[in-house]
């Protein structure tokens, strides 16, 4: 069993400044990552609004810092944490598909995941018209009629870059005005991308391939259907705590884990950044978190 000062679970934004800053304070650590990437965070097409750079993809900032925290600490991909146990006052055991290691302390950045719209067709046709991430499947849609479902941050950068790669986008919203940041909605309008508001997808249908979607408009209460090739759903995230949860971490209302100020949760020795946190989620916080909870970290160890 190995042993470490510190393991973070999670490889986003959160975990890997937590892990720049842990290293470079000579504590031990080892991050451990789920997937072969940075989860969700390489699917974000584009940023304007992270400190030092103008534009950059999710895929790219992360892969940079990667190379930074590679310099100071372990990181491991596909490998998937399944119990957490507090031992005692010193150790914690964490379990994963891989093996299991002990330290003193940790820190849960496992972040959030796509919301499905939990209607008929959409579960059928995932990887046949129905997607979660622009990034990875929009060049296939090229010259293609797709939609994209939400009105937040993420689902007006789905569009935007969609529209950018050839595709003819239209965005469906449940409500009348969108949720996303004012710079975001400019760019909709500039590049005359469709809305149609006051909707919701009651049905994604087809043969082999998606072929159209069934609307409710909200309003008016008149049902519609749309012929389109691609369905991008962007309506959200929910948060992945489920072995925080399991390991008697106290979580909101809508499953976020609770910390104080300075990162920690109910149970000394394990604290939590970034997505998994909720408030506001945007990068520059889940990095400050990482921050925050990796300092707190090596201050409660020393002591």
């Amino acid at each position: 069993m190995e042993e470490y000062d510190l393991i973070i679970i999670g490889g986003g934004p959160a975990g890997l400044t937590a892990g720049i800053y842990a290293g470079r304070q000579g504590m031990k650590a080892v991050i451990l990552e789920m997937m072969t990437g940075a989860g969700s965070g390489y699917m974000v097409p584009s940023m304007e609004n992270y400190p030092g750079f103008e534009s950059i993809s999710g895929k790219d900032l992360l892969e940079k810092m990667r190379k930074q925290v590679e310099k100071h600490v372990t990181v491991r991909n596909m490998e998937e944490v399944k119990k957490i146990v507090k031992n005692d006052s010193t150790s914690i055991s964490v379990t994963t598909s891989k093996g299991e290691y002990n330290a003193k302390a940790i820190i849960i950045s496992t972040g959030s995941r796509h919301r499905r719209l939990k209607v008929p067709g959409e579960i059928d046709f995932i990887g046949r018209g129905v997607c979660y991430c622009a990034t990875c499947d929009g060049p296939l849609y090229q010259n293609k009629n797709v939609v994209v479902v939400g009105g937040g941050n993420a689902a007006l950068q789905e569009a935007i870059y969609l529209e950018s790669l050839g595709c003819h986008v239209t965005i469906i919203h449940r409500r009348n005005q969108l949720r996303a940041e004012k710079y975001l909605q400019e760019k909709l309008k500039e590049k005359e991308i469709p809305v149609i508001w006051d909707s919701v997808v009651e049905e994604i249908k087809g043969d082999v391939m998606v072929g159209s979607v069934l609307l409710y408009n909200r309003k008016t209460d008149e049902k519609s259907e749309l012929p389109i090739d691609g369905v991008f759903i962007a309506v959200g995230e929910e948060p992945l705590s489920k072995v925080a949860q399991d390991a008697g971490v106290e979580v909101d209302k809508a499953k976020y884990i609770v910390t104080d100020k300075y990162q920690r949760t109910n149970i000394p020795d394990i604290y939590a950044a970034g997505d998994i946190t909720g408030g506001i989620k945007q990068w520059v916080v889940a990095c400050a978190e990482g921050a925050v909870a990796s300092l707190s970290a090596f201050e409660d160890v020393m002591e």
